[in-house]
């Protein structure tokens, strides 16, 4: 019986890879390095900062890692704060689970503080309940912890949730936890996604197979 669809946040509920990849540019070229969209896809998108500092600057240290780090957040803030749109279909699909009577988690390693900004300019600061916070789980995605934590606390089973998600990294996450996992095709290539264990790939929430799928699961509930 379906009950909740878990959302990650970043290339998800909008497509944020090209505000954290100009972010990335703009810190990294004050060092020197140039990030193209072939860099950034196989070091970068989806991955923890903590984890893309570490690979990219062994040598730095903690404090400065942190500092870099909360560099970058800053400008995607900014960078976004004008231009950031909910994916095609969002609001129908958020329609759809609460006509329906299910539940809507918020799943992500992205730092609060984005969360809360995402949340409140594309005016869902209401709609995501429980959220969980990669950093704030005993392990973030690609470990299950995160989806785990959600499905505790919303009273449910892993098959009785659907989860999407738009990397290999939280595919990774949702899948270990024993979930159904769909794929958004909004920042990594369909097959990779497919490979990570997603049962459907899909480019936004207004494709037609997704709705069929859905709406197959509920009349069986």
């Amino acid at each position: 019986m379906l009950a909740a669809i878990l959302f990650d946040l970043d290339g998800t509920i909008a497509n944020t890879d090209p505000f954290h990849m100009q972010a990335w540019q703009q810190i990294l070229d004050d060092r020197q390095m140039q990030v193209d969209e072939v860099f950034y896809k196989q070091h970068i998108s989806g991955k923890r900062n903590q984890r893309i500092i570490a690979e990219i600057f062994p040598d730095l240290s903690v404090a400065a890692g942190e500092n870099l780090s909360d560099r970058k957040e800053i400008l995607f803030r900014q960078l976004a704060a004008s231009q950031l749109k909910p994916l095609p279909g969002l609001t129908e699909i958020l329609n759809w689970t609460q006509t329906n009577g299910l539940g809507r988690s918020l799943v992500t390693n992205a730092p609060r503080d984005n969360v809360e900004f995402m949340l409140d300019l594309l005016n869902l600061t209401q709609t995501f309940s429980p959220i969980i916070i990669g950093d704030e789980a005993p392990a973030p995605k690609p470990h299950p912890d995160p989806y785990q934590i959600a499905l505790k606390q919303l009273g449910i089973s892993p098959q009785q949730a659907i989860v999407f998600e738009d990397s290999p990294t939280g595919i990774c996450a949702a899948v270990a936890a024993g979930i159904n996992t769909i794929a958004i095709a909004s920042s990594h290539d369909p097959d990779s996604l497919r490979e990570a264990g997603a049962t459907m790939v899909i480019s936004d929430f207004t494709d037609s197979q997704l709705w069929a799928m859905l709406e197959e699961a509920i009349a069986t509930t």
